[in-house]
């Protein structure tokens, strides 16, 4: 009582700073909750249900959601059929009060296919070499024939019945993965969990983004920000250095340092309408006329990439550099720049063996800022080099190894495009909710790499900046 006594005495607002921090802390934790049930959701092999309505349709595939009837009483569960080489529809709303009978048989399988998507049914025989194998022995030899390369999968033919009685030849070579989630056990569900997870972090998109992995998006931002961070580091800190310990602090240098402020607030479109036409028309249609006429008027360096994409986030994050670098610069004591020339140091020696060092942690903190910025950028990327698909790396064995010319893929962008530009946008929420939690994770091990360098130099100099 006395503690509460003693702290209202104190005011409000420590009470409010500590309730603003929880309730931040408690939309973090919403947020992080939410992206990790709904993204790693998505890979769990769901049940498979099969239901006989009252009319005689059967309807067979995983059960989604539910929601309320419009204007009626009871509710509607929609399911994923797949199947859509057969019917052209994926998706199935059904009244609850219209089923008559569900169930969930251990035959039921799933088979992810390279093209129409899902399939959904049963599986009747497979061919191979001329026999034909039934039952059980069928499933046992579409999974042993699932480890074999693509080419020698196409001579098993599989024959496939829909839970409506329509019979379907596949070939194995065209099938990418198949289950039967009814008949798995918790630890067959795991492993398959866990499988699903590697294949979306090493493989490839595709079906316009809607399946496959994301390997190629998240090396085009790994690659893009390390890139980013080397090019706007050097300058952001000569910057700062040049403000706060060469230049006259007069009114051009507040003036300067007022613009450099400003310039934070700017934007990102409007970074990447000055990438586009300075970086990208004005200096790359440059080196295309000097060094690649003979591929004109198919630009080389002329067009969006890498570089351009790099020099742009640099030029955005640049003002965030500046700002935390010399203000880490103002807190170094005066004393200790006159200790250094006291001893003889110039005034280089100075900067470089004195100040610089006991400024390391700020100048990483500006970096992790500028970091945290870049990666989640969309709009400006749109503009100068990030593609939907790009089908070539930017960095391959191929000389001269880093190719900075080139297109390349992005998390943030490929989030906005599965979750606008996809024909299939209910297929694609749940590789949405996957994809954003990855690029938070990708974010934060950035961040924490940054921070764990800085907590090292803060202990090695012991610089209370």
């Amino acid at each position: 009582m006395k503690r509460l006594k003693s702290a209202l005495r104190q005011g409000v607002w420590p009470w409010l700073c500590a309730g603003s921090v929880a309730l931040s802390l408690l939309m973090l934790g919403a947020l992080l909750a939410l992206l990790l049930t709904r993204g790693l959701g998505h890979f769990w092999p769901a049940t498979l249900d099969e239901v006989t309505l009252a009319n005689g349709d059967i309807v067979a595939g995983e059960a989604v959601r539910e929601l309320p009837l419009p204007d009626q009483a009871g509710n509607e569960r929609l399911y994923f059929i797949g199947n859509r080489d057969i019917d052209d529809v994926r998706w199935r709303w059904v009244a609850l009060d219209s089923i008559a009978q569900r169930t969930q048989p251990a035959t039921l399988l799933r088979l992810e296919r390279r093209t129409w998507g899902d399939f959904i049914g049963y599986l009747e025989a497979v061919d191979v070499n001329g026999q034909r194998i039934t039952g059980q022995d069928a499933w046992q030899q579409v999974k042993q024939a699932l480890r074999l390369p693509t080419l020698q999968r196409a001579q098993y033919q599989l024959t496939l019945r829909t839970p409506q009685g329509q019979t379907l030849r596949q070939s194995l070579a065209t099938v990418l993965s198949a289950e039967a989630p009814n008949a798995m056990s918790v630890g067959q569900k795991v492993q398959t969990w866990g499988n699903g997870i590697w294949q979306f972090l090493s493989q490839g998109p595709r079906a316009a983004n809607t399946q496959g992995g994301v390997w190629p998006a998240i090396f085009g931002t790994m690659l893009m920000v390390i890139l980013m961070s080397v090019m706007v580091t050097p300058f952001g800190v000569l910057a700062a250095i040049y403000l706060n310990e060469i230049a006259h602090q007069g009114p051009l240098t507040r003036l300067v340092r007022i613009g450099v402020h400003n310039l934070a607030g700017v934007p990102s479109i409007v970074y990447g309408v000055f990438g586009l036409g300075v970086f990208v028309y004005g200096i790359g249609g440059s080196l295309d006329e000097w060094f690649f006429d003979e591929a004109l008027p198919s630009p080389t360096f002329g067009t969006g990439g890498l570089l351009w994409a790099s020099l742009t986030l640099a030029l955005l994050t640049l003002p965030v550099v500046i700002v935390a670098t010399e203000e880490g610069l103002a807190r170094i004591p005066e004393a200790q720049r006159e200790g250094a020339v006291a001893l003889g140091a110039t005034r280089l020696e100075m900067i470089t063996r004195v100040v610089l060092p006991m400024t390391m942690p700020a100048m990483l903190t500006g970096v992790i800022l500028a970091v945290a910025r870049a990666a989640g950028e969309v709009a400006p990327l749109m503009l100068v080099g990030v593609a939907k698909l790009a089908p070539q790396m930017p960095l391959d064995g191929e000389f001269p190894y880093l190719h900075l010319e080139r297109k390349f893929m992005h998390l943030g962008y490929h989030l906005f495009d599965t979750a606008f530009h996809g024909e299939d946008v209910q297929a694609a929420i749940p590789l949405v909710y996957a994809t954003a939690l990855l690029l938070v994770l990708l974010v934060l091990v950035l961040n924490l790499t940054a921070i764990l360098l800085r907590h090292h130099l803060r202990r090695q100099r012991g610089s209370e900046c």
